[in-house]
């Protein structure tokens, strides 16, 4: 996300970063110490229990 992108102010990357972390990483990405879950599928499965 970030090689090949040519951002005009610190502001403007600090965003797309906080959006990659927020959006792809923290609710998409499979996290070993979930059981291999995402963090909204082990939120969700943790509400049924």
């Amino acid at each position: 996300m970030v090689d090949d992108q040519v951002y005009e102010t610190r502001g403007q990357a600090r965003r797309a970063i906080f959006e990659y972390v927020e959006v792809y990483y923290n609710l998409k990405r499979l996290h070993s110490t979930l059981g291999y879950l995402t963090p909204l599928e082990a939120d969700r499965q943790a509400l049924v229990a």
